[in-house]
C-alpha cells in the first residue's frame, strides 16, 4: 500500500517500490515497514507482476532503520525491539516473483537487509554498504547471519560484522553482495532493463525457478538456539546498546563497557 514515505508504481509487468524519505536517506521506520510489508504482499497476489524492484528516493538507497524511533521502540525490560523489520524482509525473500535491488549511494544495516533479500542487486558506482552493528551495540537478527553466510561466506561476514566497515560498490561486487556495477548516471536506466529481460520470460517458468531456489534454501534451522537467543536478548537491552544509540545523537563515538 502507497503512503507520502513508500511509493508503489506500476509499469506493465514491473512493479516498483520507492522508500520515500529522501531527507533521512531513507531510514525505515515501522509505519514504512509495515507498507513495504502489505506492497510486497499485494505483489505477490497479482499474477500480472513479473518483476518487483526496490529502491530509494534521493542520493542513499537506505541508511537502515531510524535509530530516533528505535531508541524510543523500549519494551518495559529496556531491550529495543523492531520485529516489523523481519516480517517484511520475509515477506520480500518469499515473493514468487524476481525482485531487483536499484542501489545509490549508502545501503547501510537494514538498509543492506533489504537489499540481500532481493533476488539481484544493482548498485551505482558511488554506493556505499555494510553492517556497522556492532558499532552501535545492536545485533544481527539470526536470518540476516544465514543470508549474510549464503551471500558472501564466513570469513567475509566475520570481518563485515566485526569490523563495521563500509564497502564501496566493485569491493562489494567482489564479495557478492551486489550482481552488477553501474555508472551512478545510468542507474536506473539499467535497472529498469534488467528487469525488462527478466519480464519477457514466461511468467510461471520465473515463479517455479525461484520457487525451487527457495526451497532448496530452505533446509535450515530458520530459529536460532534456544542459548543464542538468550545471548541476543540480553544483547538488545545492554547499557551498551543504549550508549550506542546516544552516541550516534550526540555524534560522538561510543565508549561500551560489555554490559
Amino acid at each position: 500500500m502507497a503512503t507520502p514515505e513508500l511509493l508503489v508504481s506500476r509499469d506493465g509487468p514491473i512493479v516498483t517500490i520507492t522508500l520515500n524519505r529522501p531527507e533521512k536517506r531513507n531510514a525505515l521506520t515501522v509505519p514504512m515497514l509495515e507498507a513495504f510489508h502489505d506492497a510486497v504482499k499485494s505483489v505477490a497476489s497479482t499474477p500480472e507482476v513479473r518483476v518487483l524492484v526496490v529502491g530509494g528516493a534521493g542520493k542513499a538507497f537506505c541508511a537502515g532503520l531510524d535509530l530516533k524511533e528505535m531508541g524510543l521502540a523500549r519494551r518495559p525490560d529496556g531491550s529495543v525491539e523492531y520485529p516489523e523489520i523481519e516480517g517484511a524482509l520475509h515477506e520480500l525473500e518469499r515473493c514468487p516473483v524476481p525482485t531487483i535491488a536499484m542501489m545509490q549511494g549508502d545501503a547501510i544495516a537494514g538498509g543492506l537487509e533489504l537489499a540481500l533479500h532481493c533476488d539481484l542487486r544493482v548498485a551505482g558506482a558511488g554506493a556505499r554498504m555494510g553492517m556497522p552493528l556492532a558499532k552501535i551495540g545492536l545485533v544481527v537478527p539470526f536470518p540476516l547471519t544465514q543470508k549474510l553466510l549464503d551471500t558472501v561466506g564466513t570469513v567475509r561476514t566475520k570481518e563485515m560484522l566485526f569490523t563495521g566497515s563500509l564497502l564501496d560498490a566493485e569491493a562489494a561486487r567482489a564479495a557478492g553482495l551486489v550482481t552488477r556495477v553501474v555508472p551512478d548516471a545510468e542507474l536506473e536506466t539499467a535497472t529498469r532493463a534488467l528487469a525488462a529481460d527478466i519480464a519477457a520470460n514466461a511468467p510461471l517458468s520465473l515463479r517455479t525457478m525461484k520457487a525451487a531456489i527457495n526451497e532448496a534454501n530452505g533446509f535450515r534451522n530458520p530459529r536460532p538456539s534456544p542459548e543464542l537467543a538468550a545471548q541476543a536478548a540480553v544483547t538488545r537491552k545492554s547499557e551498551d546498546l543504549q550508549e550506542g544509540l546516544r552516541a550516534v545523537f550526540e555524534k560522538r563515538r561510543a565508549v561500551f563497557h560489555g554490559r
